[in-house]
């Protein structure tokens, strides 16, 4: 948990609504109330401070099934993307690395079947052509696996020409160059680069084994929605067998070994607190809480930058809206299904995890949210329900 200085004495001081914010904390606590969900943790900030926090229910913590409390940390899934990305941003804004950089200038393992055109930009706003690459999440962890992994993938499509979400293997070359560009590993750099001068040394990539005891395990729960409830929203059917993750994959992130790993797409565990901390920074032109200048505000222009253009999602049959690593809601009406609410500003932006992993920022509010659950419901439309019900309340939460 963030330590006191970091909270607001009530959501009035950051200039937040009590009565909206009291509805945010209903909402996100109401499905651990009903069964639906084992535990979960939301935060909303403003003005460098939680407004509120809170946790619900229970989860096998250490082996032992106990009340989650603010102090549980949960795995954020692919909301980790934004936090790879933004140790990218701090090698750019000091001209160590660029966005058109071809990647094999600092991964050469990548060079191989077509993709020696990938560069920097194509691998962070997922048009890199290997959506869903050969790998596991422990691959990481060996040295030699991952780089045989490089040489293996095989590109769907020439890079930059399509947009398809990649589930992790994009993430992979990204964080290799930092290392080689560091001298350090991913997770050194991110806690000794971002979460120490941020003053949230619980937002990690990679945790010891002697701190593991505190992360949520993650479970599965629920039924797949019913054919009927998909067409009665106009959308088709998903196939049945077809996933783009495994639920034996997800599981996987309960493994000490895994969790000791830095992996860069879905490795962070963190609390919903210092998730929403990390977005202030960003909102705050990049300064830590002592005034010191993590990211330059050019920087992080340049990582707000819809660089997708009008690619479209595949799946979601809109545009794609992909900065450098982040997602950004737009103006189209459809940031709800990027995972941003109804009530979010053309500007807002993060990036969600799977499960229903949420976090954003939003420059027009000064609001961040974030939102961490251990239970991976297999109804997606339900949690999509959720998603965007919790996303819309926590933006219009501003006085």
């Amino acid at each position: 948990m963030p330590s006191s200085q970091f909270f607001a004495e009530s959501p009035a001081e950051v200039g937040l609504n009590p009565d909206k914010v009291q509805a945010l904390l209903e909402r996100a606590g109401r499905e651990v109330r009903d069964g639906v969900l084992p535990a979960c943790q939301v935060a909303i900030a403003r003005r460098g401070k939680i407004a509120a926090m809170r946790t619900y229910g229970r989860a096998t913590q250490g082996g032992v099934e106990r009340p989650a409390t603010d102090d549980t940390r949960f795995v954020a899934m692919s909301a980790t993307k934004a936090i790879t990305s933004s140790a990218l941003w701090l090698l750019m804004q000091e001209g160590r690395i660029s966005p058109d950089d071809l990647i094999v200038k600092y991964a050469p393992e990548y060079g191989t079947n077509g993709k020696e055109t990938t560069t920097v930009e194509h691998l962070l706003t997922h048009t890199a052509g290997i959506p869903i690459a050969p790998g596991s999440p422990k691959d990481w962890g060996d040295r030699k696996r991952r780089l045989e992994r490089f040489a293996q993938w095989r590109p769907e499509h020439p890079p930059g020409a399509r947009f398809a979400y990649h589930v992790h293997a994009n993430y992979w070359p990204i964080a290799e160059a930092i290392e080689r560009i560091s001298g350090v590993r991913l997770g050194d750099f991110v806690r000794a680069r971002i979460a120490e001068p941020l003053g949230i040394p619980g937002l990690r990539i990679g945790t010891p084994r002697e701190l593991q005891d505190r992360i949520a395990d993650l479970a599965w729960i629920g039924e797949p929605a019913h054919d009927d409830e998909y067409r009665k929203l106009g959308v088709t059917p998903p196939r049945a067998g077809v996933s783009t993750i495994n639920e034996g994959v997800v599981l996987e992130f309960n493994d000490p070994v895994l969790r000791e790993t830095d992996f860069p797409a879905g490795g962070l565990t963190t609390t919903a607190g210092d998730l929403a901390l990390f977005y202030q920074a960003l909102l705050a032109d990049g300064r830590a809480p002592d005034g010191a200048q993590i990211w330059r505000p050019e920087m992080l222009a340049e990582a707000r930058r819809i660089r997708s253009g009008e690619l479209k999602d595949p799946i979601l049959k809109i545009r794609a809206n992909r900065a450098l690593g982040i997602v950004i809601a737009g103006d189209d009406g459809r940031a709800n299904m990027r995972g941003f609410g109804r009530t979010n500003s053309p500007l807002a932006y993060g990036h969600p995890g799977f499960g229903g992993q949420m976090a954003w920022a939003d420059p027009a509010s000064g609001i961040s949210f974030a939102y961490l659950t251990n239970g991976f419901d297999r109804n997606d439309l339900r949690e999509g329900r959720r998603s965007v019900a919790l996303c819309s309340l926590a933006g219009a939460c501003a006085e």
